[in-house]
């Protein structure tokens, strides 16, 4: 497979939800996770496994949420990824909790593929974004 048909076979098996656990079959044994949290650059080590187990958290949070893929460019080995999620706030998140109500985030993120796997990426999320809609949404009667 192409680095982008890797990349949309991620996104409509594992990353939407529907089969969390075919990350194994896309993923390499070991992920480098570049993420921003707090303005902080890290990097974690992912599994597939423990990748499948981040997307359950995620359904738990926001239910069976739709993802749309809104912008996706390929260079080389590397693919950007840019991608609206919406879910209802079903689950405890950051302390809130559950309304119901709708979730919006938005999300790119670009993923480098090695040996028809995903060995790396760097992603920023919108975390402001979905923060202010749960401090409203908690108001919500």
């Amino acid at each position: 497979m192409t680095p982008e048909q890797i990349i949309r076979k991620f996104f409509e098996e594992v990353r939407s939800g529907k089969n969390p656990d075919y990350s194994d079959q896309l993923m390499s044994e070991q992920v480098l996770a570049h993420q921003i949290v707090s303005e902080e650059e890290q990097t974690v080590l992912r599994t597939p496994k423990d990748y499948a187990e981040h997307v359950r958290e995620m359904i738990e949070a926001y239910g069976n949420y739709s993802l749309e893929i809104q912008e996706l460019l390929v260079q080389g080995p590397k693919v950007y990824v840019r991608w609206k999620q919406v879910g209802a706030h079903v689950g405890v998140v950051d302390g809130y909790q559950p309304t119901g109500l709708p979730i919006t985030q938005m999300t790119s993120a670009v993923y480098k593929i090695e040996d028809e796997k995903i060995s790396e990426y760097w992603i920023q999320i919108d975390r402001s974004g979905v923060q202010k809609q749960l401090e409203y949404n908690k108001h919500i009667k």
